[in-house]
Formats: structure tokens, sequence, C-alpha cells
């Protein structure tokens, strides 16, 4: 192994907290085993999973081998980190469904060929367990004392915790375990939102097995606010190009805060190090640059080189030369449809320009609704292919940044 990827996780910024001074030594000696959870909560992994991928990645490059754990099973509970209510409880089909699209996702990123990464469900050992032997072998090692000084419990003893979510700490501790006794997995890392959790399994370790296990927790990715980046107005911004399309995906990341800048350029990017300085130190308007790097790179890695580039030039054709591109989003209409007419509303709520027609509706009053370059002032006003412009669409220009070609389709 070439340079430690400790004081590669540690400079990019990954690394929030460890269980033991130890690990960076194991980690530049030894072919480390690690797991990373992935709950199977909706049927794509979002932006704020690709800080944990890109984790993985560099573990991966330095010789260590990924475990990435589906949560079929925890997903049936829900963890409470971070929530102020209790999760939906969802079908274990749509659990097992979401769990394959992450499985082809994750394997874009990680590479499973030759053992060198694994794949697991942990619905494979949680969901046959028989409790009252689960409550003796594992139960026995939990204090309640304990489990409700942490802070992902803390946070919702004023709504009310229920018995439910509290078995979540157990469940995620045991797929360490089991992990550890399948795999010899001697690190969990995640989220910081995890720490509690990641300190549960390890100690569950030491106890059953006497052997060491390590956990390290991972920045969160926020936005200045304190909220966690990845959310729009519209919702999350996922890495399935059909949910966010990938031109969507570069600009998320083209008009991100400028404080956030050299920061995501050093955790969602490969570029070295001394590079992200220099980007991160530009100023005013050259940021701008630097934001315009940050978008390619991360759009090249989720999306490939290709939809990078015609995400960058759809970004400059429009904001740059003003003209319309080819690359910005497009939506579709059947003719049938077209030939009735649709109001200014309904076109801004479909293509996602808006997030509901009252937030459509204001938009429009406060003038900052255009098509074709024609600025709507009524938003009663209705359109068909007939207005279309001379490329056979309508330009729908939300702001001065946001904009969606609507086309004829099927």
């Amino acid at each position: 192994m070439s340079e430690n990827v400790y004081d590669i996780l540690q400079e990019r910024g990954f690394i929030a907290q460890t269980t033991h001074e130890e690990l960076r030594d194991l980690l530049g000696k030894e072919k480390v085993t690690f797991y990373i959870g992935f709950d199977a909560t909706a049927d794509s992994l979002t932006a704020g999973h690709f800080l944990t991928v890109m984790a993985m990645m560099h573990m991966q490059r330095a010789g260590h081998r990924p475990i990435a754990l589906l949560g079929g099973g925890t997903t049936m509970i829900g963890d409470p980190s971070g929530k102020s209510d209790m999760r939906n409880i969802m079908t274990k089909e749509t659990i097992e469904h979401n769990a394959m699209r992450f499985k082809e996702q994750l394997s874009r990123f990680i590479s499973f060929d030759n053992d060198k990464a694994i794949l697991e469900n942990n619905a494979d050992w949680l969901l046959d367990l028989n409790y009252v032997d689960f409550l003796r072998e594992i139960g026995v090692h939990f204090s309640v004392n304990k489990m409700l000084t942490a802070e992902c419990y803390k946070q919702r003893m004023e709504k009310g915790l229920t018995f439910f979510e509290f078995n979540y700490m157990l469940m995620q501790a045991y797929d360490f375990l089991e992990l550890n006794r399948r795999y010899g997995c001697t690190l969990e890392m995640g989220g910081n939102d995890q720490w509690s959790n990641i300190l549960a399994g390890a100690d569950l370790i030491r106890r059953k097995e006497q052997k060491n296990a390590f956990g390290l927790t991972l920045t969160l990715l926020t936005r200045s606010d304190g909220v966690k980046m990845g959310k729009t107005m519209a919702g999350a911004v996922w890495l399935d190009p059909e949910k966010t399309s990938p031109y969507e995906f570069y600009q998320y990341w083209r008009n991100i805060e400028d404080v956030k800048v050299e920061e995501c350029l050093g955790l969602l990017t490969f570029l070295p190090m001394e590079e992200v300085r220099r980007l991160g130190a530009l100023q005013d308007a050259e940021i701008n640059k630097a934001k315009e790097v940050l978008a390619y790179e991360v759009t090249k890695i989720v999306h490939g080189e290709e939809e990078a580039k015609k995400a960058q030039a759809g970004a400059k054709a429009l904001f740059v030369q003003g003209a319309a591109s080819e690359d910005a989003p497009v939506h579709e209409y059947s003719k049938a449809r077209l030939e009735e007419g649709l109001d200014i509303l309904t076109l801004l709520v479909d293509t996602k320009l808006c997030s509901t027609r009252s937030d459509a509706r204001r938009t429009v009053i406060q003038g900052g609704v255009s098509v074709n370059g024609e600025k709507v002032t009524d938003f009663k006003q209705v359109f068909t292919s007939a207005d279309f412009d001379d490329k056979e669409r309508l330009l729908l220009k939300k702001g001065k940044k946001k904009f969606c070609q609507v086309k004829e389709g099927n």
C-alpha cells in the first residue's frame, strides 16, 4: 500500500470521529474489511449517500475491502437518528425492490469482481431471528440507561420514542457482529449521526468475540444553515438520472453556496488537494469557475463523462450565450394534450420548475417566468403546439437559472 488512506480521508475532510487512535496504523499495515449500511428507504441513492460512496471508493482504491450492506431488515423498522418522527412503515416488497436498485447503482462505483467487495442484505439474518433467542444472546449486553443517553434517542424522547424504534440500535450492532463472524469485518463506517449505533456494534463484538472492532464516522454534508445538502424545493437530489436528470444534477452543484465549494471539491471529487485548495481560494465572480469544475467532476463520476459534457454545454449555452440548448431538460406531452392546451401553472409544476401550483402562481405574479423569451404575466395563460418556437418546442424559464424545454412526445 502507498499513502495511508486514513491520511487521504482526513486531508479531504471526510473524518468526523474514530473509536481508536490505532485505526490509522491498522489501515496502513493491513487489508481491512469494512462495511457501510444503506437502508433501502427509496428506489435510488441520493446526493447525501454519494459522500459515503466516495469514502468507499477511496478505501477500495487503497486496497481495503468494502461490504455494502443493504438494509432489507433494518429498513422495516427505520433508524430514529436525526428524525423527529417515526418513519413510515414500508412493505417487504417495496424494500426488496429498493435494495435491488441500490445494488445496481453501487455497482457503478464499487468493483465487486474477484471478491474485491461484498454485497450483503441484512434481511438474510434479521428477518428469521427468534426474538427470545435474540434477547438472550444480544439484548443482555445493552444497558437501557446508556442507550437513552445516545443522541439519536434523546432527540426523540420529547415526541415519544416507540419500543419498535428502540430496537434499531440492537439490530445495527448485530449486523456488525454478523459481518465480523462471516467476513472478518473489523470496521464500520457511516455518517456522523450513526456514532451511537457504531459504538454499540464495536462494543458488542468486544463482548461477544473478545476482539477489537473499530468505528469511523464521516462528515455530514450540510449547507451553511445546517440543513443536509442534497435537498431542493422539489425534493432530494437523486443519483438515478430518471429522477434527477444529469443536467439538473449538474446545476445543483453549479449553484451551491460559495463557502461550500472547497469542502465539496475535497469530498466529492478526486481532484488533487492542491487543485482543490487553489479553486477554493478563488474570490467573488472567479468562484463560479470553481463551481463549474465541481459540477462537472461530480456529474462525471455519477453519470459519466459524456453526460457531464452535455450538461456543461447546456448550462453554458443557456447562461453564457443566453440561447436555448438541446441539453436542457426536456418534458414531453402527447399531441392530443398539446392540442387541448396547457396553462402555465400546469407547465411549471409538470416540468418541476415549481413545486406546487401556488408556488407557480406566485412566481408568475412576481414576473419570474418567461416562455420563448416572452415574460408571462397572466397565470391563466394557456399554451399549445401553435406557440412552439422554430425548434418545435416551448422554452420555459424560471428566474435567471432554471430552464426546461416542452416538446411533443408519444
